[in-house]
Formats: structure tokens, sequence, C-alpha cells
């Protein structure tokens, strides 16, 4: 397996990478332009492009911003409601693996901005149905998570005739640099089905035994309900020099959000909101890519200078094969067994794959490695998770 020189990325990433001839990947080339491009004349390029919005007669909403319990929701907040001086209306799709401590920060991000929250929460009965279908076909039990979450804000900008929705980073130019920052690239349904949703449209699903009345909340808007809104997606990162982690440990301090352990990576902020994220749907794309979110995160630490190559390493080793401890809270939810489950992931398992491919890396610094590396300690009290008696909340108060 072909990987990086630089970073830990190999050859086989979902959303596509290159290599030059020195062995660099596409991702740590546009990585680049973090350190060169001049970020304050980016962000005034952003002011210059939300000012027509900002001046509409919408004086109420004039913007929408998808955020969840997580993630960097706070900062994406902070910065459409703070610095650039904008009345959003916030935006969520109930994913249903929802933790104690998402569903505390998703009430405390609309307390402390003052920002309505409108939020999707649909039937679990027609999750399960279609998760039983998406982990079956595709070996996805998030299926239904991305495709809320990027069909609900567009859903609600055509409703509501709110024409800007306002994102974080995307995930192509951030991970593989798929795009240039400069290219300043909008959200495309176009990139949604291929790269987010494995290929499939809701409307792609009705061949599987599912109905119209299952699917329709995954529905994307038509075109022309689009073009008559007007509707556009930007992505902040294009405008900002993204740096998730620093802007983490602002959010932590200013907002006190909270923090929850993570089973499989060292980074213990971003998907505090879901059990299974970073746990059971980690270890699937584990099964079938050898890669999980431990390489991104040491991938990131590595682009942006905080820890070496090799200590990248160290801790993917730590992580990678770290079995998930929250598989019967899902398959109890799911109303499945074991037997079946493990079945269902075996046809996914990409056989010429090694899972510990990251061991045979050579590490040039033979030092110690702290287990918890210094970079990554927050001064904020981190929650743990009782995986055998934990459970999902669908609704909760928050705070």
């Amino acid at each position: 397996m072909k990987l990086c020189k630089r970073c830990l990325y190999p050859e086989n990433h979902p959303l596509n990478i290159t290599f030059d001839n020195k062995g660099i990947c596409s991702g740590c080339k546009i990585h680049e332009e973090k350190d060169v491009l001049n970020w304050n004349e980016r962000f005034n390029k952003l002011k210059l492009i939300i000012k027509p919005y900002k001046s509409s007669k919408r004086s109420i909403n004039n913007c929408i911003v998808p955020v969840s319990g997580a993630r960097d929701s706070f900062f994406i907040v902070h910065v459409v409601k703070n610095i650039l001086k904008m009345n959003p209306i916030l935006v969520t799709y109930n994913k249903q693996y929802n933790t104690e401590e998402g569903i505390k920060n998703l009430s405390l991000l609309k307390t402390v901005f003052g920002c309505p929250l409108l939020t999707n929460t649909i039937s679990p009965k027609k999750i399960k149905k279609i998760t039983k279908i998406t982990l079956k076909k595709f070996g996805s039990i998030y299926w239904h998570c991305i495709a809320g979450q990027t069909v609900f804000p567009v859903q609600i900008a055509c409703k509501m005739k709110i024409p800007l929705i306002i994102w974080g980073a995307h995930q192509g130019i951030d991970q593989v640099g798929m795009f240039s920052h400069l290219d300043e690239v909008e959200m495309t349904r176009k990139y949604r089905k291929e790269h987010d949703l494995l290929g499939f449209e809701a409307e792609d699903l009705l061949k599987f035994n599912l109905k119209k009345n299952d699917l329709e909340d995954f529905f994307y808007p038509e075109d022309n309900e689009i073009e008559n809104v007007g509707v556009r997606g930007i992505y902040l990162n294009n405008y900002i020099r993204w740096d998730t982690k620093a802007q983490h440990e602002y959010i932590i301090k200013k907002y006190k959000y909270n923090i929850l352990e993570q089973q499989r990576t060292f980074d213990n902020c971003n998907d505090v909101d879901c059990y299974h994220y970073s746990g059971l749907h980690d270890y699937i794309k584990l099964i079938k890519f050898g890669y999980s979110k431990v390489v991104d995160h040491a991938t990131r630490e590595i682009r942006l200078k905080r820890i070496n190559r090799s200590d990248g390493i160290k801790l993917v080793r730590k992580y990678i094969n770290k079995k998930p401890k929250d598989i019967n809270i899902f398959l109890n939810w799911l109303g499945i067994k074991q037997p079946f489950f493990y079945k269902i992931l075996n046809k996914f398992k990409n056989k010429s794959l090694s899972k510990i491919y990251y061991s045979n890396l050579k590490i040039k610094n033979k030092k110690k490695f702290l287990k918890k590396n210094k970079s990554f300690v927050f001064k904020k009290k981190i929650f743990n998770i009782n995986y055998k008696k934990g459970k999902y909340i669908l609704l909760g108060k928050g705070w």
C-alpha cells in the first residue's frame, strides 16, 4: 500500500488522492497554501461575498448555519454571528445516535449565541428501516446521518427563502486537496452524492424495497427550487486558515464546550455528539479501507507541524486496531444479532488490505512518545461513556 511520504494518507483514500513524483500527496500540496496565502485578504473577500445577504431585506435571519453538538459548530457560529455580524438560523439533523454531551453542547450553542435552532427528527422506525438497508447494501450505518446533515439545510433554505448557507470546512480540500482554496468551491449536489453518500441518493434507495414515505425527508430540492431562491453554500475554510485543534482550544476556553473521550483516536473534541462516528462507524471504515479516523487526525497534526511523522505513526499504532465498545448499543437499537452483523461486515472487508500496514512503517525517532501527548491535552474535563449501560438520547433538554 502506497502512503504519502509526508503525511499518513494511503492511495486508496475514498475521496481520491494523487501523488507527485516525490511521493507527496495532493492533500499535503494543497495544505501548503495555508502557510502562504494572505488570510486577511481571504477574509476580506468573504466579507464582500456576504455583504449583499447582510444588507438584504431579511433583517431577522439572513443565512443558515448547519450545526451539531460537536466538531466546529461553535467556531462557525462564532465567526458568523460575532465577527461577520450575520443573523443566522441554525439547523441540525437529529442523527439518533446522540450522546448526553452532544445534547448539552447543542443546547449550549443556541443559548450562548441566542440563535433559533431548527431540528429535523425523523421517526426512529423509519431510520432503522433505512439503516438495515444501507448496512446490507453499502456497509454503512451512517448513510442516513450524512444524507440528513447535507440535505436538511438546503431544504430549509428553499422553504424559508434564505439563499446563503455557511458551512465550515470542505472535506475534499482539507483532506485530499481536491481543490485549491483559491477555487472557492461551493456546495454541490454532485459532490454530495459521489463522496458523501457513497454514490446513492435517497431516490436510488427506492429499488431496495424502501418506499417514498420512508425516504422523502432525504430528497434533495429540485433544481428549479434552488434556482428560484438562489441557494448557495460557501465554506469558511476557503477564507480562514482552518485549524480544528486551535479552534477547539478557543471554543473550550470561551464557551465551555464539552469534550468526550473517543475510543479509536486521540482527538477528544471532534465527535462528542455521536456514540458511533469515532467508534463503530470508524471501525467499519478500517475494515473497508484499511485506515481510520486516527489517521485523519494524525495527518492533520503532521501537516500543521505540531508532531512529526514518526510520532504520527505511533499515535496510529496505538488506536487503529482497538475494537469499538459501542457495537452492542447499535445492535440492540437496530434489533439484529452479532453473527448476522459480522457476516455483513465480512462482505465489505477488503482482504487485499492489511489493517496493520502502518506497523510496517519505519520510525526515525526512537524516543519514547507520551501516552497522551501534551499538545492534545486540553484544560477541560473529559467525559466518559459507560458503553455497557449507554443508550442514545433521541431528545433532551440539555442544560
